[in-house]
């Protein structure tokens, strides 16, 4: 059975085969580190993700965090690994002058201090690409009413 059909069998959308979805640094630094209390859950989705053949997308901002968090507490094998067995699969969206404005104006007009700059320009690529699914274990994003994987 394909992932797709797994994950609508279990009432799940799932992105099809060339459909985008967004990969966040919280889920993708949970399959890296097993230690983390929703790992398993992640390593699932991710293996469910790859299988389903979706095209994968994230941002200049999310690997500038992801790198940092796996230098620091992984060491350089984790961004290696991410670099040799991740990253040639993945299309990276930088992050230009517009964007990062746009994207702090939203941060500083919400007056929440717990949604990031990260998170508010991962919204904007996800918004202006039309993605409807992001790999993360953000609650951030189901706010914004986006498809989290793993639910």
């Amino acid at each position: 059975m394909t992932a797709s059909a797994e994950a609508s069998r279990a009432g799940v959308s799932w992105p099809g085969a060339g459909e985008l979805c967004f990969l966040d640094t919280s889920a993708l630094y949970a399959v890296f580190d097993r230690s983390q209390t929703r790992s398993a859950d992640a390593v699932a989705a991710w293996e469910r993700l790859v299988r389903s053949d979706a095209a994968l997308l994230t941002s200049s901002y999310i690997l500038l965090e992801l790198v940092a968090l796996l230098q620091r507490r992984l060491g350089l094998d984790a961004v290696v690994a991410l670099q040799d067995f991740v990253l040639p699969w993945v299309e990276v969206e930088w992050v230009d002058a517009a964007r990062h404005d746009g994207a702090l104006a939203v941060v500083l007009g919400a007056r929440r201090h717990d949604v990031s700059l990260v998170d508010a320009v991962s919204f904007g690529h996800m918004r202006s690409r039309r993605v409807r699914h992001a790999f993360t274990l953000d609650k951030h994003f189901a706010e914004q009413g986006f498809v989290c994987l793993p639910e």
